[in-house]
């Protein structure tokens, strides 16, 4: 048998078994790792008697709740969530491109199908006494009609088109991802906000508190001057010191005032609208439980993790496309339909017609653009795949820096509740000793110094620990598995 009479046989054996070329693709297997950080954590953090301060304990295996803002006890943080996940644009924007991505799947889904036209034409004509007749009656003016359907398949014999649609529905599984995505950025940041709003209120009250302390101190030093117990450099030091703590509020109300700007714009509203009650940390409850997913699951639970594999597939799936297209196409096309001068009589058997065609087509000679195409799809693949192992190592990497953020958070806020008890002592009794001229105006100085840094380490240390968690369910992924519906 010749090889030509061979190629009928061949294409309804490919027919027959759903021959689909290029590789078939399959899920990177997760990582091996049995843990995220270099050396095991203790179980519970070290607490502090402040709020957010409270310890806190990783619980192996355990799974992270889908609404996880609602775990830190504040209607006013639930609140912000909801308002920006109803209002957000880049939300909507988000699922408007998933509606689309998912429609573009159900366009490439329909070239599996025949397509058929149906078309009526009218004519009204009359033709020359010189020619011969147009019908096969003698009349030279007449009216025509003709209905006609068309019918086209071209038969996926090697896989082509379904690797086409392969790829589109990877590529809708990557939108679907990149929406999680966003939910997920969204939610977060306005958790983290809230807190940022907290923390910096809780620094503006300790700078107030540090500006009346020096205040009540140049007050004591100045009577002291006209009784003559000291001298106007102790009095100039510490008006110098009175500037500089007011120096540090307008910054701090600064940084206050953008943060409310931007819980504005990610809750859909303009800064003008802006009117949500102060958010105080220690209206913040700390999630005494943590939840660590297993490494393994991680791959399936992050969304980025999960749309870097659906655009590996949809590179997978682009090579096979890229393969077919450098083989035979088959065409099956028909047509059938009537004309007749007597629209009742179209379709009466001596006025209908009808034809069956069939083609193949075979590349021969692109100036190697197919042959460089199919290169260009496995090059694609394996960016595709380096940039997935790329987002693997980066998601373990973000959960190991948020776990060990918040045990060495754990212990530097209560080293800094320590110091500041001790700051604060120090400071009482040199204010006493000032009073009753047992020491120098500069001694006072050097406490609220001291006093100063230890109260606003405190309190950036308080936030510090909120923030923390807020990075390690972010890093984890969020939870969608196991939210519903919003």
């Amino acid at each position: 048998m010749s090889a030509w009479r061979k190629i009928p046989a061949v294409t309804m054996a490919a027919l027959l078994a759903g021959c689909m070329v290029g590789p078939n693709f399959h899920r990177p297997a997760p990582p091996t790792a049995s843990g995220y950080t270099p050396a095991p954590l203790p179980s519970v953090t070290v607490a502090a008697p402040v709020p957010g301060g409270a310890s806190q304990s990783f619980a192996q295996g355990a799974d992270l709740t889908g609404q996880w803002w609602t775990l830190f006890g504040s209607p006013q943080i639930d609140d912000l969530v909801q308002r920006a996940l109803k209002a957000s644009p880049d939300l909507d924007a988000a699922r408007a491109a998933l509606k689309a991505s998912h429609e573009a799947w159900l366009v490439q889904r329909g070239t599996l199908f025949p397509t058929a036209d149906a078309s009526y034409g009218y004519t009204r004509e009359k033709s020359s006494g010189a020619l011969s007749p147009v019908l096969s009656s003698p009349n030279d003016l007449f009216t025509l009609h003709t209905v006609t359907l068309d019918v086209t398949y071209a038969p996926d014999v090697f896989g082509g088109l379904r690797r086409q649609i392969e790829n589109v529905k990877a590529q809708e599984e990557s939108q679907r991802f990149q929406s999680e995505a966003v939910f997920l950025t969204l939610t977060s940041n306005v958790v983290a906000g809230a807190i940022q709003e907290a923390s910096l209120r809780e620094q503006i009250a300790a700078n107030e508190q540090i500006i009346a302390l020096a205040s009540d101190v140049l007050n004591v030093l100045r009577a002291q001057k006209r009784l003559g117990q000291v001298t106007g450099v102790d009095v100039a030091t510490q008006e110098a010191a009175l500037a500089q703590a007011e120096q540090a509020l307008p910054p701090l109300e600064k940084q206050l005032a953008a943060q409310r700007d931007q819980l504005a714009d990610l809750t859909g509203r303009t800064p003008s609208e802006d009117e949500d009650a102060p958010i105080r940390l220690a209206s913040l409850a700390l999630p005494a439980q943590l939840p660590v997913s297993l490494p393994s699951r991680l791959v399936d639970q992050r969304p980025d993790i999960r749309a870097a594999e659906a655009n590996l597939h949809a590179a997978s799936a682009e090579i096979g496309v890229a393969i077919a297209n450098r083989l035979p196409n088959f065409t099956l096309s028909g047509q059938a339909g009537g004309s007749s001068t007597i629209f009742s009589s179209l379709l009466s058997s001596p006025n209908t017609f009808w034809a069956a065609s069939g083609m193949v087509a075979q590349p021969l000679f692109e100036g190697g653009q197919l042959l460089h195409k199919q290169r260009e799809a496995q090059a694609l693949y394996e960016q595709s795949r380096a940039q997935y192992r790329s987002a693997v190592l980066s998601a373990f990497q973000n959960v190991a820096d948020a776990l060990q953020a918040i045990d060495a958070d754990s212990r530097a806020l209560a080293a800094a509740v320590r110091a500041e008890t001790a700051a604060q002592t120090s400071l009482n009794i040199t204010r006493k000793q000032l009073a009753a001229g047992q020491v120098a105006g500069i001694n006072v100085l050097l406490a609220q110094e001291l006093y100063q840094q230890a109260v606003l380490a405190r309190v950036q240390a308080q936030g510090a620990r909120f923030a923390d968690t807020v990075a390690l369910f972010q890093a984890l992924g969020g939870g969608w598995w196991n939210r519903k519906d919003l």
